[in-house]
């Protein structure tokens, strides 16, 4: 009889500007093994694209990240979430405005929620950004939604779309270089 090493998987929820961004960058980390962008940390029950942007519904564009722990750890994630977004804008990125833009990590343990808590206390003491990380670490209540079907994956199908070529692909570029060792083969 052959024995399987059963995987377990483990998910982290972020949010820190557009999804697009976000989505394309951990598409090409190692160890991760999907990535979905969706809403959290609303009061509307499954809300709309529309909605969200609208800036009423309280969500966050955020992505959810399967990734296998035994490849790269939640610290590592966070490492490159913090590195490829500007974690002391309040709720924005660049000239993505509004609530729905903020830096948040939605927790689904108290151990992540002490390593989000720890990560940004070392990042805030070595002063890497400048300024206060105003990063919400907050438990992810039941209220994680999907984005639409042609939010998932919309950078690699529209990388000549404006706001991709001017945006999403160079922030694509920046992380692929500083963690060159953290792509997959």
């Amino acid at each position: 009889m052959t024995q399987h090493n059963a995987t377990t998987f483990e998910t982290a929820i972020l949010g820190c500007g557009c999804f697009w961004c976000t989505e394309a960058v951990f598409l090409a980390v190692e160890g991760v093994q999907s990535v979905e962008s969706g809403y959290a940390g609303g009061q509307t029950v499954n809300p709309t694209y529309e909605q969200v942007c609208e800036g009423d519904t309280g969500h966050d564009e955020v992505v959810k990240v399967v990734f296998d722990p035994s490849v790269i750890g939640y610290r590592e994630v966070l490492e490159i979430f913090f590195a490829t977004h500007d974690p002391t804008q309040l709720n924005r990125q660049g000239n993505d405005v509004g609530t729905q833009y903020r830096s948040a990590v939605f927790t689904l343990s108290d151990d992540q929620r002490k390593i989000a808590l720890e990560v940004i206390d070392e990042l805030q003491r070595e002063d890497i950004y400048g300024g206060k990380i105003v990063t919400e670490v907050t438990p992810l209540a039941d209220d994680y939604y999907p984005a639409e079907e042609y939010h998932q994956n919309f950078f690699a199908r529209n990388p000549n779309q404006g706001y991709c070529a001017a945006v999403v692909g160079p922030k694509v570029a920046k992380f692929r270089k500083k963690f060159a060792h953290r792509l997959k083969a």
